[in-house]
């Protein structure tokens, strides 16, 4: 038994926790971004799996990667496009319409599929590609350090450097600022000259193209195939770890990683002969405790009593920020008062 667990959890289970967490990382920072705008995506399993589909399809008839990675984030730009045209233009309620969204992946992909190859379940007829593994120069020979960092799916490192630069757009730059001035109080944004719409569309594109590489990652990285709802609910979990998160990068990508052990753990112990219904269901039960404990950390007694106060100053801070910036773009030098 114990040489068992040591195997489980070796330098290559970690590695295997950074492989499995990626799908959910990139998704994850695709919700953060939607919700930062006021504009909650929660469209973002049927996403990944529209674009899982797309990339094996356009991969397998052209035999070009490039192809199928045009393909495959344009397709989750165009389910946030429609997305946005039924929340932000017909003004349908965004939450009915992310459903639908995910609804018509979940049947539409198989329908595609059978219609274009035949196949019913999954793409076994076709001859996907897959993007390239890299191993790091000079890390991958350093022991210990080099199993876990190095030979990792191309996306995997793509992902990791747009925590870093998600940050920085959210935070550092004049579009991430509107993003959250919007999303804070859409009037008060309104008045100072952003376009609630044009912003929070933005936002959905950029959802979008993030959770599109989690699915193009799921199909032609993760594994070679498409399969139907082979998602298996990464879009939902992806949003549990953007709330355990909050509204930085670094946080939803920790949420991401504890999420991602889950599922790596639930995969191991299947050679500790645990049953397998128990290690399929262990990402969401470990899912609903995680939310359970952050509802209850998060919601004292006196958060009445404080939230208006900090929400108060919070606001202010902010739109004090946008005011400034949106002044010194049209020249005028007199500040708001605090």
């Amino acid at each position: 038994m114990s040489d068992t667990l040591l195997g489980i959890f070796s330098w290559d289970f970690i590695g295997s926790v950074i492989r499995v967490t990626t799908p959910i990382l990139l998704a994850a920072m695709g919700a953060l971004v939607a919700n930062l705008a006021g504009s909650p995506n929660i469209a973002l399993e049927g996403t990944m799996l529209m674009s899982a589909f797309i990339g094996v399809i356009v991969s397998g008839f052209t035999q070009n990667l490039w192809l199928a990675l045009f393909a495959g984030v344009l397709s989750g730009i165009t389910m946030s496009l429609v997305l946005a045209f039924f929340a932000l233009k017909m003004k349908t309620d965004i939450i009915l319409a992310a459903i639908a969204l995910n609804i018509f992946s979940t049947g539409g992909t198989i329908f595609f599929l059978s219609t274009l190859t035949g196949d019913k379940g999954s793409s076994a007829s076709v001859n996907s590609l897959v993007f390239p593994n890299i191993d790091l120069p000079l890390i991958k020979d350093i022991p210990v350090l080099g199993e876990i960092l190095s030979g990792h799916h191309i996306i995997t490192y793509v992902a990791i450097v747009l925590i870093f630069v998600m940050q920085y757009v959210l935070y550092h730059t004049p579009l991430g600022l509107r993003i959250r001035a919007v999303g804070e109080n859409p009037d008060a944004a309104e008045s100072v000259g952003i376009s609630v719409n044009k912003t929070r569309l933005i936002a959905l594109i950029i959802s979008g193209t993030l959770t599109s590489l989690g699915g193009l990652f799921l199909s032609m990285g993760y594994v070679s195939w498409f399969a139907r709802d082979m998602t298996a609910g990464r879009g939902f979990i992806a949003l549990a770890a953007q709330a355990l998160g909050g509204v930085s990068a670094f946080g939803v990508a920790l949420g991401a990683l504890l999420f991602g052990f889950a599922e790596a753990l639930s995969y191991s112990l299947q050679f500790l002969k645990v049953p397998y219904e128990f290690t399929q269901s262990l990402p969401f039960i470990i899912t609903i405790a995680v939310l359970a404990f952050y509802a209850y950390i998060r919601l004292p007694q006196n958060v009445k009593r404080r939230g208006a106060q900090s929400g108060e100053t919070r606001n202010g801070r902010l739109f004090q920020r946008v005011w400034e910036y949106f002044s010194r773009r049209a020249g005028i030098r007199k500040g708001v008062d605090s």
